[in-house]
Formats: C-alpha cells, sequence, structure tokens
C-alpha cells in the first residue's frame, strides 16, 4: 500500500458520510433524533460484523493490508482503548450534538461543527507529533476555510452569541470525535479492521438505542423512514468508518481528518440535487477551495 490508497480511503470515506445529511434530514422528519443515531450506529455494527462472519472477510483484510503496519493480535489494552473510543466518538459526541442543535442557530452549528477537522490536527500534532511541510498546513487552512464558507454560505455576520450553552455542547462534541479519530490510529493498526470498526459501531448504537427507548418509552418509526435510516447505516456509518480507520493507518489522523472534511462538500450537493436546497456560487468557490487544499495536500 501507498499513501495513494490512504488519501482514495479518507474521500470515498468523506463521500459516503457525506449521504447522511440529506438523508438525515427526510428521516427526522418523522423519527427522534437520538432514535436515528443508535439504528444508524448500530445497523453499521451488524453490516460490518456480518461482513467479517461472511467468505469476503479475508478477501477484504488482505485488501486493506499494509504487512509492514498491521498487528495480527488485539490486545486487552486494544479493547480498553476500543471502549474510551466508543464513550468518545459513539456516544457522548452523538448526545452533545444532539443536544446542542437545539440550542443553538442554524450558522453557528454550521461553523461550529468544522472544529472536528481543527482538534483532529491539533491532537494529532500534539500527542501523536505527527508532522507536515509548511505546504501541508497550508494545505490544511485552506481546506477549512473552505469548509467554513460552504457550511454557513459566507453568512458569517449572523453568528450570534446567543445560546452559548448550545455552542459550547456542539464544540465538546467535536472536541470527542477529534479524540476518537486520534485513538482510532491507534486501532487502525490492527489488521482486523472489521472487528474492531463492527464492535465501535454496534456497542455504541447499542448504548444509544438504549438511551432512547429510556428517553421516548418505544422504538416506534414509520416504515417509511427505514430506507434512509438503513442507507446511512450501512454506507454512511459502517462502510465510512471502516475507509476512514483504513486512512488513519496509511496516511495519519491529522491529514485523514483534513481530507474527510470533503463530506460538508459531497452532502451539500447531494442536498442541492435531492431536496432542492439552494447551492450558491460562494459555496461553489468554497467547495473549489476544498478541492484545491486536498490536492496539495495530497501532492506533499
Amino acid at each position: 500500500m501507498t499513501h495513494h490508497w490512504g488519501y482514495l480511503g479518507a474521500t470515498a470515506a468523506a463521500m459516503l458520510f457525506g449521504i447522511s445529511s440529506t438523508f438525515n434530514k427526510i428521516a427526522l422528519a418523522s423519527v427522534p433524533p437520538l432514535l436515528i443515531a443508535g439504528m444508524i450506529y448500530f445497523i453499521g455494527g451488524i453490516l460490518l460484523l456480518a461482513i467479517r462472519a461472511s467468505p469476503l472477510n479475508e478477501r477484504i483484510l488482505k485488501l486493506l493490508a499494509t504487512p509492514t503496519q498491521t498487528e495480527e493480535r488485539i490486545t486487552g489494552n486494544d479493547y480498553r482503548v476500543l471502549a474510551f473510543i466508543i464513550l468518545c466518538g459513539s456516544i457522548l459526541a452523538p448526545i452533545l450534538q444532539l443536544y446542542g442543535l437545539n440550542q443553538s442557530t442554524a450558522v453557528n452549528t454550521s461553523l461550529l461543527l468544522n472544529a472536528e477537522v481543527l482538534f483532529t490536527v491539533i491532537i494529532a500534532l500534539a500527542f501523536w507529533k505527527e508532522r507536515g511541510s509548511v505546504k501541508d498546513y497550508l494545505a490544511i487552512c485552506v481546506i477549512l476555510a473552505g469548509v467554513v464558507l460552504l457550511t454557513t454560505n459566507g453568512q458569517l455576520q449572523n453568528l450570534s452569541f446567543d445560546g452559548i450553552v448550545g455552542n459550547l455542547l456542539i464544540v465538546g462534541a467535536c472536541l470527542f470525535w477529534g479524540i476518537d479519530n486520534n485513538l482510532s490510529k491507534k486501532l487502525s493498526r490492527k489488521r482486523d479492521l472489521l472487528l474492531v470498526t463492527g464492535l465501535k459501531c454496534l456497542i455504541g448504537g447499542a448504548a444509544l438505542l438504549f438511551m432512547a427507548f429510556v428517553i421516548n418509552g418505544s422504538f416506534y418509526f414509520p416504515l417509511n423512514a427505514l430506507p434512509y435510516i438503513l442507507s446511512v447505516g450501512a454506507l454512511s456509518i459502517g462502510l465510512s468508518i471502516l475507509l476512514f480507520t483504513f486512512a488513519l493507518r496509511e496516511i495519519g489522523a491529522m491529514r485523514a481528518g483534513a481530507v474527510y472534511s470533503l463530506s460538508a462538500l459531497f452532502g451539500a450537493v447531494l442536498a442541492f440535487l435531492v431536496l432542492g436546497e439552494p447551492f450558491s456560487f460562494i459555496q461553489l468557490l468554497a467547495g473549489l477551495m476544498m478541492i484545491i487544499g486536498v490536492f496539495l495536500l495530497y501532492r506533499r
């Protein structure tokens, strides 16, 4: 494997995750947010573990294997790290995000969610000692500027300091996702990525479903929302997390996190095509900035 496959994996993961914003928006019309979060993670976990139990398992592991970097054995310490990853990225972060969304404005939310990329990069620099050239850092800044303009449509004048609690909850969610991304780099060295990512999704989803049942009292939802939930769970959570974990192994948390921000661009384009949401000239320029930034990062 070369770093080319790492960038391809991160881009594919971003594309698959970009689907979630549109499909989740459709499902949210009739399904409580916490129930959706639990179902999509649980479905993603079932898919990954089902693939692991199938004849496809060995083929996929051989495809993703990097002989000089992978480790066959999963130790007790690895499972403890996995438990902390599940707590941070599959339980705490989604809960903080959901409650933060209800207490913040749309523009604030769009801007603050980009903090995940920033936290991922900072933690990678501080704790994993990942380093890059000046061109790498410039490329990451271009990507961040592009994603801010894309998600806010340049309406930074509409930012508000009202709902400070909601804003802090969203930033907290991004911090936990940044921790998740960096800790997942440690487990990305394991050869059995299907087991690692499958358990992460399944256990996190089960915990969220339990909370949803306690709060809502049932798992009821209309069947017309099921195709969207299944699609997000299988593609945007299951396969996306698998590919992103592979990218962490190949190109590191700093670069993988930056490339993964392309999900905002894919999500905006799909929302324009499917939901008819506006896609302005400013957002088009922002998307081009992000693509240029990823290209500069790739050409390091």
